[in-house]
Formats: C-alpha cells, structure tokens, sequence
C-alpha cells in the first residue's frame, strides 16, 4: 500500500511538474514594440496578437519621430524589437542608419513589391493619402472657395489659419516636406515653404493635433492623412473637408519592421508574420480607422481612398529616407529658427547656405 502511495505521489508530481513547465513556456514568450499608429488601433492589435499567440506584448504609442529617436539612442542596446505603423520613410531613413533588421516574411508574397523593402527591411501593412483638409464653414463664412491647389494655400486669407504637423516629430510632417521637394525641386520647394509658413499659426507635434483644430474651427487648413480627417468626420465633425490637390500629392506606406539586435527576435518574427496576415489587417477598420490595405487579400474599408484614383506624384520613398536628416535640418534652420527670429527680432536669422552646410 506504501508503495502504491509513494508511486501516485510521484506520479502527480512528475506530472506537476510537467504542466508547470509547459506553462512556464507558454508565459516566457514576451515582445515590446513600439506603435507609430493610432492608439486605438494598435491596442486592439496587442489584443488579437497575445490572445492568437500566447505571447505577452507590451507597446508604447509615440509620434515616429520619437520612435526614430529611441531606435538611435537604444541601438547598442534596444528596449523594443517591432516597430508598427508609421510612414516608411521614416524606416527607410532607420534602415540606411543600420536600425532595422531585414526579414522577409513567407506572408510578404501577399504584399505587393510598391509596398515594401525587397530585402525585408520594412514591409507595408497600409496605405494613407496625403490630403488638405479644410473647415468648410470657416470658408462658407468668409465667402472663400475651398482651396484645390497647393499653391491656395498661400492666400493671404490664410494668414495665421493654417495649423501643419511638425516634421521633426511628426510623419505625416515629414512626408509634407519631402512632397513639395519632390513636386517642385528642392530649391523651389524651400521657396513655397518659406510663403507657406506665412499663413502657419503653429506647428503641431503629431499629425493628428491639427486635425482635431481644422474640425473644431480654431485653423481653417491643415494637411494630413485623408484616413484621419475621414475618422474625425465619422466622430461627428461635419465641416471637415479632405481635398485632394490637382496638382500631385502623394501617399504614405505604413509599414512593421524588426529592430536590430532586437531582445526577442523570434516573437518579433512571429509578430511580423502576423501582421501581414489578412485578418490583422483587417483589424483598423474594426475601431474606425479607414487606411487602404496592402494584403491582396483583405477587404479594406469602404471609406479607404485608393491612390490610383487620385493626382499622385511618382513619390520616392528610399530617396526621402536617405534625405529626412538634411532636409530637417534645412527646414529647421530656414524656416522655424527664421519664424523664431521674427518673433524674437534679437535672434540671429541663418542663411541658405549654412542651412545647407
């Protein structure tokens, strides 16, 4: 009898043991990222993503500026290992400075080659065009037609009623500057910046500030993402406008990279993998967020807004990565630190050529 007890004991044990191990496994997994995407969003993804996998996630939400910043300060020694959401030419200016580590996921065969690093540095999970987006009642008031160019937005109406992101935090502020470089050549698009600024009553430090100001009447213009200011006229702003110029504008790739020497570098793979799946990218549209989706496969919203039905320009994302630091610098000597200098007349002003040294 004694030894019967003794083996069941042993037994029950063995098999504590075993189920203590398993579950020990199961937790060990864990993944930090960091989410260039709307808070709501990237919440709900962390959510799907552990409950499918089994993996803890912890994210934190910043501007991909910020995100940018901690990839360069961390880089000896990383805190997160996914970056999520955000314009890729923010990754692509990471991938050039060695942050990114490539991995070509078996799921990008779904995305199309336009959205995405051919050697997995930074692969598309949706896109968003980029937009002006107006007050019509502000315009209605003062018996203005709403602009249809770039160029009306330097109408001397606007002066001190136009609220942009800023580009040295912000993505979509970024993808501004680098447009108009683009559309008409560096020196001539420093030039319409330099008139644009004008009619700037502030620079925002996400893209999303300024949105909210166009909807509640306190800016008349600003430009973002068309897929924001549509979820701020679904939140019951009804003067919103998005305006597409005739002139060209361009569209942004929100892209899921993995961070070099990343601390959990299998989950960051899994988490990848996933994310490029149908059903997680399907997962915005579930809280109100209205980006076109790069999976062949998915059924993006009814409200996405696809670029080939628009004026866009032949945008060059490598290019506007490999030339975000510069022409940062360039937009932050000659454009704010000369507002500064107007403001506060015993600042010295900078001149283009130290600007561009």
């Amino acid at each position: 009898m004694i030894n019967k007890v003794s083996f069941t004991l042993v037994w029950l044990l063995l098999v504590f043991v075993l189920l203590s191990g398993c579950q020990t496994k199961k937790e060990s997994g864990q993944l930090s990222v960091y989410a260039g995407m709307y808070p709501d969003h990237a919440i709900k993804a962390m959510e799907q993503f552990q409950r499918e996998t089994g993996i803890q996630v912890n994210f934190i939400r910043m501007s991909n500026g910020d995100i940018l910043d901690h990839l360069q300060n961390e880089s000896e020694d990383p805190v997160a290992s996914v970056w999520y959401g955000g314009p890729a030419d923010i990754f692509a200016q990471a991938k050039k400075e060695g942050l990114l580590y490539p991995y070509v996921s078996p799921n990008a065969s779904f995305i199309p080659d336009k959205y995405k690093n051919e050697n997995g540095y930074w692969t598309g999970i949706y896109v968003g065009v980029l937009s002006i987006v107006a007050n019509r009642q502000w315009h209605v008031d003062r018996g203005l037609e709403l602009p249809q160019t770039w160029k009306d937005l330097l109408r001397e109406e606007y002066r001190n009623w136009i609220s942009l992101p800023d580009p040295r935090s912000s993505g979509t502020g970024y993808l501004s500057l680098s447009l108009f470089t683009q559309l008409y050549g560096e020196k001539e698009g420093f030039e319409f910046l330099h008139e644009l600024d004008k009619n700037v009553s502030e620079y925002t430090y996400s893209g999303n500030a300024n949105g909210r100001s166009v909807a509640m009447g306190d800016s008349a213009i600003s430009i973002m993402f068309a897929q924001d200011a549509i979820k701020l006229y679904k939140e019951g702003f009804r003067d919103i406008n998005v305006i597409f110029p005739k002139d060209q504008t361009a569209y942004e790739v929100g892209a899921v990279a993995i961070i070099e020497n990343a601390p959990d570098l299998e989950e960051a793979k899994i988490f990848v993998d996933w994310a490029l799946t149908k059903q997680a990218q399907e997962i915005g549209k579930q809280v109100g967020n209205y980006q076109l989706l790069t999976h062949e496969l998915a059924n993006s919203p009814d409200e996405a807004i696809d670029p080939s039905s628009i004026p866009i320009l032949e945008y060059d994302i490598s290019q506007s990565g490999s030339s975000r630091k510069r022409l940062i610098n360039r937009w932050e000597i000659e454009i704010f630190m000369n507002r500064m200098a107007l403001k506060f007349p015993d600042m010295e002003r900078v001149d283009e050529d130290e600007a561009n040294s």
